[in-house]
């Protein structure tokens, strides 16, 4: 008799027995671009809400401490660590609204034994010797530390669909195509980009993006039993952004503004026969493009960056502007130094005429702007612009 109470008392109340061994409901939080610098390309995060603890929690790969000691110098470096942080749902919600930002939430479709694999990865990874991580631009950060914890947690069985035919994106336009409202950004991170960003990104390199991720994961599926199950389910949208769309102004744009710069230095360059006005011109030009040259020295061989190594542009923004500003600055007809900057520039510029795609049209006027400057210094006697006296 007594043997028959807990049959009758799970058919009665199956919640008091299931709910024991109710695994955590997971989820993908996909959040959508912000108005910071690191902000533009979005943000990936797992939700997971735990019935039986009573706990609902986020965890955010992309935290970092702006109190870091040398903050700037570590980023610039690429020293700096990015961690493992646990927040509230709601405080993460509450967040992501006072900045104007919409987040889409998907249940991931997990089996208990993958959630409980997924459990104790994340329990791993919050050690303290590896919550911190080392920060890389296409192959670690926020999203693909949540698709490899997906990979590992599900195995063989997770299916991602087939490469689309036709040539993948390049990194550096997957980058690109965030910052049609930041085209500064934009013209900033095609110059410091090296030849790494021109790597084609095939369909899982692409999940290095949050919204990206959140695309090629709704695509994916898991192959239970010959069943294809679907690996997110339907996106339901839990902060909304009322925001406009920014469009990109022309008049705003650094092509613009550099081509602008350029017309007016080459009416400066035809019309004002003063010498002491076109040296203290070149001073300004010369400096100006040799800071330029000393970053993209400094990020092709001084930093942990891969992505800014085998960089082309140093080939115009070479370290030969340096010893031009220096031959200025001393009262000195270095011609030579001259010479070799204006030929390393028509190169870059002719190169930048045949592959315009591949490049921000914005370096054109820049490219111009020292073939001009540099020709005019380099004593060449076919240059009607020539400098061939110093006072």
């Amino acid at each position: 008799m007594l043997a028959v109470i807990p049959v009758i008392l799970i058919t009665i109340c199956p919640d008091l027995f299931s709910q024991e061994n109710k695994t955590p409901d997971v989820y993908l939080l996909t959040c959508g671009p912000g108005d910071e610098t690191y902000s533009h390309w979005g943000h990936s995060a797992l939700r997971i809400v735990d019935s039986v603890a009573g706990t609902d929690r986020v965890y955010n790969w992309g935290v970092f401490d702006f109190a870091t000691p040398a903050f700037t110098w570590k980023f610039a470096r690429g020293k700096l660590e990015y961690m493992l942080g646990i927040t509230t749902y709601d405080r993460f919600l509450q967040e992501y609204f006072m900045e104007g930002r919409w987040v889409q939430s998907q249940k991931i479709n997990l089996e208990p034994e993958e959630t409980v694999r997924l459990m104790d990865l994340i329990t791993e990874n919050l050690k303290p010797e590896n919550v911190k991580y080392r920060y890389d631009f296409f192959y670690d950060d926020c999203s693909t530390r949540i698709r490899d914890l997906l990979e590992k947690a599900i195995g063989k069985i997770l299916l991602y669909p087939p490469e689309e035919k036709g040539e993948a994106p390049a990194f550096r336009f997957m980058l690109g195509k965030y910052l049609t409202p930041a085209p500064w950004l934009k013209f900033g991170i095609d110059l410091l980009i090296g030849l790494p960003g021109n790597k084609k990104a095939m369909f899982r390199d692409r999940m290095f993006l949050p919204i990206d991720m959140q695309e090629a994961l709704s695509d994916a599926v898991i192959n239970r039993n010959s069943r294809m199950i679907p690996l997110l389910q339907n996106p339901e949208t839990v902060v909304e952004n009322d925001s406009q769309v920014v469009t990109q102004r022309f008049l705003r744009s650094p092509v613009f503004a550099f081509s602008l710069i350029l017309v007016i230095i080459i009416l400066i360059s035809s019309q004002v026969r003063g010498k002491k006005v076109l040296k203290v011109l070149d001073i300004f030009l010369f400096a100006i493009f040799s800071i330029l040259a000393l970053i993209l020295i400094f990020f092709n061989f001084f930093t942990d960056h891969q992505q800014t190594r085998w960089n082309l542009h140093i080939i115009w923004l070479s370290p030969f502007i340096i010893m031009c500003l220096l031959s200025l600055i001393l009262n000195k007809k270095w011609y030579t130094w001259y010479r070799i900057v204006f030929v390393l520039c028509a190169i870059s510029f002719i190169v930048l005429i045949m592959f315009p795609a591949s490049l921000n049209n914005a370096f054109l006027p820049l490219v111009l702007t020292l073939v001009l400057r540099s020709s005019a210094r380099a004593g060449f006697s076919w240059n009607p612009l020539s400098v061939t006296e110093e006072d």
